[in-house]
C-alpha cells in the first residue's frame, strides 16, 4: 500500500533579516525549502527590501515588519506578490497567532517577549534565540511552553550544546553544566587596560562575527550572565550548578557534568547554523553542509578560570538568579542603557557593570511577575535608573 508524501512543516521566522534569521532560510533552502517546509510568516524591522526578497522566494503568507512607519513600503514592495502584509506590535501578534508548527523567536530585545509568548501558547515549537523571554520573563515563558504543550528547543550555541549533550533521563544525575566563552578579546587582558576600553576594540570578536551590540556585551561577559539566567530556566538548575569557562578556541560549546564524574561535551566548528539544524530538525540530526573538526589539526584545546573582578556581570548573574523575581528584567534593562551610553562614549566599558548593580541593588525589592506588565514595568524602571545615574554623574 503507498503512503501519501508528508505534508511541509509549517514554519514562522521572527526577526528573518538578523543573522539567525538568515542563517535559518539557509538552513531551510538546505533542506529541501518549500518541497519541505511552508513559511508561515516572516517578520523583521527596518530592511523591507529584504523582507520581501525574503517573503517572495520563500512563498510566505504573511510578512510582517515590526516598524509601523516601513508598511506602506513592504506593501509596495509585496503588491501583487498575493503575499499578506501587516506591521507593529498588532502585526508581530497576528503573526504569533497563525498556524505554524515551528516559530525561530530571533527578534532582538523586548519586542520579541508578547508574541514569543502568544506562540508558546498557542503550542507551537519554540526555537529561541531571543534572551529577553528566559532572562526577563524566565518563570512566565516556561509556563506558558507547558501550557501550551510544545517544545523549548534552545538556538544559543551554548544552549543548544547542553539540550543535545543533557540525557532526558539522567537528569537526576546531573551535577552542574558548564558553559564555555571565549574570553573575548579582553580574556588576558588587565584591569587597567580594560579602562580605556574603546567601541572599536571592545566590537573585535576573535571567533565570531556579530552585530556591535552583542560583540560589546560578549566582550563584558554580559552576553554570557544572560546565558547563565538562561540556562537556570531552560534546565531547571539551581544557581550554584551553573558554571563559566574561558575556551578561546570556541570548539567546546558546552558541557553537562554528572554524579558519576562523566563531562560530556558538544563539539563544532563556531557556525550557528549548527545549532538553528538541530533545533529544526530535532529530534533527528539533518545533514547540514558546515565545516568538519579537524582534531590534529586544532592540536589543542585551552581553559581557565574566569576572572570575576575584570568581568563582574557574571557575578551579577549569580546576584540576580539568587534573587529571583524580576532581577534578570532589571539587570537586563539597565545593561542595556549602559551599553547604549558606552557605544555613545558617555561610559566606560567598566562602568557598565557598576550601572547595571547600582539599578539591581535599588529595585531589589520589586515582586516578582504576575504577568507581562510586571515584567515590562521592571524594565522601563530599571532603564529610567540607569539613565539617572548617569545623568547625575554618579557613575563613570
Amino acid at each position: 500500500m503507498m503512503t501519501g508524501k508528508t505534508a511541509p512543516r509549517r514554519l514562522s521566522i521572527f526577526g528573518s533579516t538578523g543573522s539567525i534569521g538568515r542563517n535559518t532560510l539557509n538552513v531551510v533552502e538546505h533542506l529541501g525549502g518549500r518541497e519541505n517546509f511552508e513559511i508561515s510568516v516572516l517578520t523583521g524591522n527596518g530592511n523591507v527590501e529584504l523582507l520581501a526578497r525574503q517573503a517572495r522566494s520563500f512563498g510566505a503568507r504573511l510578512a510582517v515588519t515590526a516598524n509601523d512607519r516601513h508598511y506602506e513600503a513592504l506593501k509596495s514592495e509585496l503588491f501583487g506578490s498575493g503575499i499578506a502584509v501587516a506591521s507593529g506590535k498588532s502585526g508581530l501578534m497576528e503573526a504569533a497567532d497563525r498556524d505554524a508548527d515551528w516559530a525561530m523567536a530571533a527578534i532582538v530585545g523586548t519586542a520579541g517577549l508578547a508574541p514569543t509568548l502568544a506562540a508558546a501558547r498557542r503550542g507551537a515549537d519554540i526555537a529561541l534565540a531571543n534572551k529577553e523571554c528566559l532572562v526577563s520573563a524566565g518563570d512566565l515563558f516556561i509556563a506558558a511552553i507547558r501550557a501550551g504543550g510544545g517544545k523549548l528547543l534552545p538556538v544559543d550555541s551554548e544552549h543548544n550544546a547542553i539540550f543535545q549533550v543533557l540525557e532526558e533521563n539522567q537528569r537526576h544525575a546531573v551535577e552542574r553544566v558548564i558553559l564555555t566563552a571565549s574570553g573575548g578579546p579582553f580574556r588576558t587582558a588587565s584591569l587597567k587596560e580594560m579602562a580605556d576600553v574603546t567601541v572599536e576594540t571592545a566590537r573585535a570578536h576573535p571567533n565570531w562575527s556579530m552585530g556591535l551590540k552583542i560583540s560589546i556585551d560578549s566582550a563584558s561577559m554580559f552576553n554570557k550572565a544572560l546565558e547563565m539566567i538562561e540556562a537556570r530556566h531552560l534546565f531547571g538548575l539551581r544557581p550554584e550548578q551553573i558554571e563559566v569557562i574561558f575556551h578561546p578556541q570556541s570548539i567546546i560549546h558546552s558541557m553537562v557534568g554528572y554524579t558519576d564524574g562523566s563531562v560530556l561535551a558538544q563539539l563544532g566548528a563556531p557556525d550557528m547554523r549548527t545549532a538553528i539544524g538541530y533545533a529544526l530538525s530535532f529530534p533527528r540530526r539533518p545533514n547540514l553542509p558546515v565545516e568538519r573538526l579537524d582534531f590534529a589539526r586544532l592540536a589543542r584545546l585551552d581553559f581557565e578560570a574566569p576572572d570575576e573582578v575584570r568581568f563582574p556581570a557574571l557575578r551579577l548573574a549569580r546576584l540576580a538568579m539568587t534573587r529571583g523575581g524580576v532581577q534578570g528584567a532589571v539587570l537586563n534593562g539597565a545593561k542595556e542603557v549602559a551599553l547604549e551610553a558606552f557605544i555613545e562614549g558617555r561610559l566606560s566599558f567598566l562602568a557598565m557593570a557598576e550601572v547595571t548593580e547600582r539599578v539591581m541593588d535599588e529595585l531589589a525589592g520589586l515582586p516578582p511577575a504576575a504577568g507581562m506588565d510586571d515584567v515590562f514595568n521592571a524594565d522601563r524602571q530599571a532603564r529610567q535608573r540607569a539613565a539617572k545615574l548617569m545623568k547625575l554623574d554618579l557613575v563613570g
